[in-house]
């Protein structure tokens, strides 16, 4: 056969076979020729002669992998792979040939499979079930669809053409460190996460399945995985990452449609999880996930609608595109998506995004956002000097004034103080987001905490929280922001209601978890705040202060013992110290108490607040005020759990501690 047939060719392990049937009656059943062979067992050297002519002549080569090709380390279907692969070497660059498909929860990242079945698309079909989607789409490599045949620019190689059925990712520490303050807590969290509060690795949590309660909303459910980026040096994951995230935020003021936040998508960033993993942990119906790929000014972009409880592609388009065609492709992109879930869930169109018409203006926004996320003080300085680029180009771009008006925030939170000129300047750029967006709901959490934590201003903050939520209601920052104003004022119900549903939308945000826990303890609900830690805990161990928390949830069980044991179990270097006076006190250890209370006293800035909990707890009235007021003269974030914390109670006859909440404007 020295002139190729318009024909695909199925490989398969033995006992794959009836997969593979399906696969290929789907496919004969749309006119496609399929050469499926189903005597592996017969061998013979005109059998393998045929095999190997089949393969040499065929226009699509589709290698079927499973966990049986995994266990199976030897086999005739693994000489077709290398056959198939040999071939490829004699294409041109960019042809389309190899079109793996995974019928099971298999990755790609760790199956035994030739390194260039990696390089390009896998398909997912469960069991085999065919989606029309996978038929159209093998049609078109074809040329025997209604659209134009995919064609592969030169400069690309066929790696771009490809969606990854698992997530692949780079691993330099760049990435890693991206991914951790993702996990961690991003912006919203950031916001009021003291200074003193160190990174940690957060591995993936297992987050409990979908229950009765979320499965009446399971199809109106989406996340948008982040996306690979498939350049050839792998330097454009802000543009990939940007990309999703932008698509995220299109499809989240979708009304009626519920969009995992970014913080919980990106957490799967470079795990092992496929899939069905990932769903089931965000308990969503669907998956948009897909890959970048950027030669100068062009990319393609590979996109994919995953169905998850059958495994159906809803879905699937590659754009080659101009890279100044980018938000064309995103509305696309969105618009899609939306119609394709339309009938069943009746929903609206996506918002038209306030965005630039610079294309520089815009890389340097995704650039700056992927910089923020790392959470680093070079991060922010140079994601502060990126945005203040793009504005400088555009000064119309509301999203660029309301990401540097977040990241002036954040280093505020970092350790600012009363006076520090980054106040201004954050909201400054808070306010011209508003002005030129108003839909901007980051912008309007940025208000809010610098209303809350600079000016002590708490019911204008509630105002401004409001606002946001009226013009971007599904903005999980808007509503973690508002649970933390509602919870210091004393509003603990509206509170609890403010954090649930952030977690519906940001589940794996363990920073929101443990706010979540500590509000339930203060409004007296002590078993709901105990159930709420301990699933942090299982989520992440080693999560910094969710040891500290079971400790003080303990002290309010009256349970010293257990307490001072959570205390100590603490991995964190900085919350550990905080936890050992309160412990040790409460066991009767005096001595040791005071000695952890004075080595704690050594260290004090930035512990103003924590050491007016020890000192409170420990009858030291008077050291426990002075703390307070350093408290609040240096704007520590700790001042939100003032109001109503168990710690404080032996204060609460005390004239002082009325007056100080007058001060601070938290006084009904």
């Amino acid at each position: 056969m020295s002139e190729q047939n318009p024909a695909v060719f199925l490989s398969y392990a033995s006992q794959d076979a009836e997969a593979a049937r399906r696969i290929c009656e789907a496919l004969s059943a749309a006119g496609i020729e399929v050469w499926f062979d189903q005597s592996e067992l017969r061998g013979g050297d005109a059998w393998d002669q045929r095999i190997r002519q089949q393969i040499r002549g065929c226009a699509l080569f589709i290698p079927i992998v499973s966990a049986n090709t995994q266990t199976r380390l030897e086999g005739y279907f693994r000489r077709e792979w290398r056959l198939a692969v040999d071939r490829t070497l004699d294409m041109a660059d960019g042809k389309p040939f190899l079109i793996p498909v995974a019928v099971d929860g298999t990755p790609d990242k760790n199956a035994h499979v030739p390194e260039a079945f990696r390089a390009v698309q896998w398909t997912r079909l469960l069991g085999g079930e065919t989606s029309p989607d996978f038929v159209q789409r093998v049609s078109r490599l074809l040329g025997r669809g209604s659209q134009e045949p995919v064609t592969f620019p030169p400069a690309m190689s066929r790696a771009a053409a490809a969606l990854p059925a698992k997530r692949r990712v780079p691993t330099s520490a760049l990435i890693i460190g991206a991914a951790l303050v993702i996990a961690a807590g991003y912006f919203a969290f950031g916001l009021f996460q003291a200074a003193k509060e160190e990174s940690a690795v957060i591995p993936t949590p297992p987050i409990a399945p979908a229950t009765a309660t979320n499965s009446a909303i399971a199809d109106k459910s989406i996340a948008v995985l982040p996306f690979v980026d498939m350049s050839e040096k792998h330097d454009q994951e802000y543009f990939s990452d940007g990309l999703a995230e932008e698509l995220l935020n299109l499809l989240s003021k979708v009304p009626d449609l519920q969009v995992i936040a970014r913080t919980s998508s990106f957490s799967f960033k470079g795990t092992s999880d496929d899939i069905p993993a990932i769903a089931k942990k965000l308990s969503v119906a669907h998956i948009l996930e897909g890959s970048v790929r950027k030669s100068g000014r062009r990319m393609r972009i590979t996109t994919q609608l995953i169905r998850v409880d059958s495994g159906a592609h809803v879905w699937s388009e590659t754009y080659d595109r101009d890279v100044e065609d980018v938000f064309k492709v995103q509305d696309e992109i969105a618009r899609i998506v939306v119609e394709k879930l339309k009938g069943t869930l009746m929903m609206g169109t996506p918002a038209v995004a306030a965005r630039t018409t610079n294309p520089e203006a815009h890389t340097l926004y995704l650039q700056a956002q992927y910089f923020r996320a790392l959470d680093t003080e070079e991060g922010l300085d140079t994601a502060i000097e990126k945005y203040q680029r793009a504005v400088a180009l555009d000064p119309g771009y509301a999203p660029a004034w309301s990401g540097l008006s977040a990241a002036y925030a954040r280093k505020l939170a970092n350790g600012g103080k009363a006076g520090d000129p980054m106040i201004v300047r954050a909201r400054e750029a808070a306010e011209k987001a508003i002005q030129l967006d108003p839909r901007t709901g980051e912008a309007y959490a940025t208000r809010a905490f610098l209303q809350m934590m600079v000016d002590f201003a708490w019911p204008q903050a509630g105002q401004t929280l409001a606002r946001g939520r009226e013009l971007d209601p599904a903005n999980v920052t808007v509503l973690y922001v508002s649970g933390v104003q509602a919870r210091t004022v004393g509003q603990e119900s509206a509170a609890v209601g403010f954090f649930r549903q952030a977690l519906e939308r940001d589940p794996v945000n363990l920073l929101t978890r443990r706010y979540f826990a500590r509000t339930l303890l203060h409004a007296n609900r002590v078993a709901e705040a105990e159930a709420e830690i301990q699933r942090l805990l299982e989520m992440s161990p080693a999560f910094p202060a969710a040891h500290y928390m079971l400790g003080l949830i303990l002290l309010e069980k009256r349970e010293p013992g257990p307490a001072l044991a959570a205390f100590e179990a603490e991995t964190s270097r900085t919350w550990r110290p905080f936890g050992l006076p309160l412990g040790l006190h409460a066991v009767g250890r005096t001595r040791d108490a005071e000695a952890a209370l004075a080595k704690l006293d050594a260290g004090a800035a930035g512990s103003e607040f924590q050491l007016a909990e020890a000192c409170a707890f420990m009858g030291k009235t008077e050291e426990a005020f002075k703390w307070l007021d350093a408290a609040t003269a240096n704007r520590d974030p700790g001042i939100i759990w003032l109001r109503g914390n168990p710690l404080f109670r032996p204060l609460g006859g005390d004239p002082r501690y009325a007056a100080l909440l007058r001060k601070l404007n938290l006084a009904n």
